[in-house]
């Protein structure tokens, strides 16, 4: 879902950003817009935009692992939830792991607009290398939102950053388990949005199993009321960092409501709005 309905206008008055005073410039194919509070993101006009799921992503790992010093995006596009946890979390070094070049040329420049440089680091690869990410680097928070389908299973869109965020190019969600379980560090938490329908949700299931992680908390997502949840937020430890009695353990949280019945916005999703810079 794109999130522009849900954003646009919503900047209000804060620091001026230091990109205003470092020579950055919209390009003619590209947007600048509010993120998180005076934060904001760099975006193709015609290319992959933020979505809900991303912000959801996001909110819902800093909200679960609030006092992170480390963080990890994973497969982090334009930087969206990247951009999002360095707002929430201040005091937080970042990584971020990105293969598309044109989305981290454009995550670059939102980060040097947001005057955030000097603790984010995008790096550009596949995050399955260990070139990309070594084995011994550990992270309190990990998020990323992870293509959800198969390549030949879709209608799949020409525009290349369109069609590694939707259809599974470099890696399924078994795989942004399996990387998230290597690097959390201990007592560390995972963070991940995936579709809820059940041969979905058996495949995220899956992955957590296989790789070591327990989904120890989980809240459907319904885009709007009274329809069934159609993506899910996810949020895993590492087994052995758990007492074995709480290992079979999973808090399956109540719905999480984006617009009401009559297509307004849910007053919870509003307050999700607040938490992460935004008025409702």
């Amino acid at each position: 879902m794109s999130a522009d309905s849900h954003f646009k206008g919503w900047a209000k008055p804060g620091p001026v950003p230091p990109g205003l005073s470092a020579g950055l410039t919209v390009a003619p194919d590209e947007t600048l817009d509010a993120i998180s509070g005076h934060f904001r993101l760099f975006q193709l006009r015609d290319g992959h935009r933020f979505s809900t799921d991303d912000i959801l992503t996001a909110w819902y790992g800093t909200t679960w692992c609030p006092t992170a010093r480390t963080a990890l995006d994973l497969g982090s596009g334009i930087g969206t939830v990247g951009m999002i946890v360095a707002w929430r979390l201040p005091g937080a070094r970042l990584v971020t792991v990105e293969a598309q070049a044109a989305s981290v040329a454009l995550a670059r420049k939102s980060a040097r607009f947001n005057g955030v440089e000097a603790r984010y680091e995008i790096r550009e690869g596949d995050f399955r290398s260990p070139d990309v990410l070594h084995a011994e680097e550990q992270f309190d928070l990990i998020s990323g939102s992870p293509p959800y389908f198969p390549p030949g299973t879709g209608v799949e869109s020409e525009h290349p950053q369109k069609l590694a965020c939707r259809f599974e190019l470099r890696g399924t969600v078994a795989d942004y388990c399996s990387t998230a379980a290597k690097h959390l560090a201990p007592g560390g938490f995972f963070a991940c949005v995936f579709p809820y329908e059940p041969a979905q949700l058996a495949r995220v299931e899956a992955g957590a199993r296989e790789a070591g992680l327990v989904i120890v908390r989980r809240r459907p997502v319904v885009f709007r009321e009274g329809e069934a949840p159609l993506v899910g937020l996810f949020g895993m430890m590492r087994a052995t960092d758990l007492p074995e009695w709480f290992r079979g353990q999973t808090w399956t949280e109540p719905d999480l409501i984006i617009r009401t019945r009559e297509g307004k916005i849910h007053p919870e999703y509003s307050a999700v709005k607040l938490a992460i810079g935004f008025p409702p």
